[in-house]
């Protein structure tokens, strides 16, 4: 196919009908036949953007629903993942996917900590479509190592990508670093919240739902250049009464004490096999995780939607969600000169005990 040629409009049906047998070659972990997929679609002139957002994109947000529905395991959902990147890969490469720099330069990285890479990297192929200069740094990049970059490259904007709440303390952290030296961060990934309501409260530029609608942001017009004496915490004075360091601080003596208590609290975990009490203890290191974040935060919404999720994913792998109170009630004894997280602790067991089947809708 010739360069020059201009990409077929996407026809919706066509589209779907790609996509889910994307999904049949990646739930059969067929590489090969996945990537040829989307080489014949660029070879048949399909654009380049659609095959990124509108086949690729929704098939690894499947990815994550099956593991939910525990109907895939872990090394099936990481494969899955990695399939769905080799087949960006292979738009990236293909002739239908080069572009002339028209626009400036962007870099996009993962918040420190994000390990769930390809939100950012469908961001930047998108962006380079689009004309950008793009620097895809990847996951999991650290704040000094960022901001080393920015020094070097002088970019327009940067592209912060997080999919998990629990990571937005060290994004805040890195949104205030990036505008100190200058350079504007447009942010955006589930973490974020719902319509983007904790990219406002951390301050950063601009926020997007998704790869297109950021792309079409920076169009707009370049965001402009930060101030550069903004102080992280001004806009979080609850930060103040300390409760977040030190559930923070401290949040592997509280999942080892709520652990060895909970047995009493919860007889049936006497039964428990060796692999049975280690998920236990990842699941409370997760609890207390989370709750930390939502004292960061001031949001107690985000904690009981974690607690209700937990225990629709708990259900599915057959653990009883009545497992879920004990546990945080144990918390918030041993946290009882905290009011926040002690609000926030009743909260969710509320939402738990009263509205479960509330709950369960919530978190569908």
């Amino acid at each position: 196919m010739s360069t020059s040629t201009p990409p077929r409009l996407p026809d919706a049906g066509h589209v779907k009908q790609m996509a889910e047998q994307l999904w049949s070659h990646v739930a059969d972990a067929d590489e090969h036949a996945a990537t040829d997929l989307v080489l014949r679609m660029l070879d048949e002139g399909t654009d380049p953007e659609s095959v990124l957002l509108d086949v690729i994109a929704p098939v690894q947000g499947r990815v994550g629903e099956e593991w939910a529905a525990n109907r895939i395991s872990v090394a099936q959902e990481h494969a899955a993942t990695a399939i769905n990147e080799r087949a960006v890969a292979a738009v990236s490469v293909h002739p239908a996917a080069r572009t002339t720099v028209t626009w400036g330069r962007v870099t996009v990285a993962c918040v420190d900590g994000e390990w769930h890479a390809l939100p950012a990297r469908l961001l930047a192929e998108v962006l380079k479509l689009r004309g950008w200069q793009v620097d895809y740094l990847g996951a999991q990049v650290p704040t000094p190592h960022l901001i080393a970059h920015l020094h070097s490259t002088r970019a327009d904007a940067v592209a912060l990508s997080s999919s998990i709440a629990t990571r937005l303390p060290t994004a805040h952290a890195a949104i205030t670093a990036c505008q100190s030296v200058g350079v504007p961060v447009l942010v955006g990934g589930a973490a974020f919240g719902p319509g983007g309501r904790y990219a406002t409260l951390l301050g950063a530029d601009a926020w997007a739902p998704d790869a297109r609608t950021a792309a079409d942001r920076l169009a707009q017009g370049r965001l402009p250049r930060p101030e550069t004496d903004h102080q992280q915490f001004d806009d979080l004075p609850h930060l103040g009464d300390q409760e977040y360091s030190m559930v923070a601080r401290n949040s592997a003596s509280l999942v080892r004490t709520v652990f060895t208590t909970l047995e009493d609290a919860f007889p049936a975990m006497r039964s428990y096999s060796d692999l049975q009490r280690e998920r236990t203890a990842e699941d409370l290191a997760y609890i207390v995780e989370f709750l930390a974040t939502s004292l960061y935060l001031d949001d107690a919404e985000l904690f009981t939607w974690f607690i209700t999720w937990t225990a629709q994913i708990l259900a599915a792998r057959g653990v009883p969600a009545h497992s879920l109170p004990p546990a945080l009630d144990l918390l918030a004894r041993e946290l009882k000169d905290f009011p926040r997280a002690g609000r926030m602790l009743r909260a969710a067991t509320h939402t738990l005990t009263t509205a479960p089947s509330t709950a369960a809708r919530n978190t569908a």
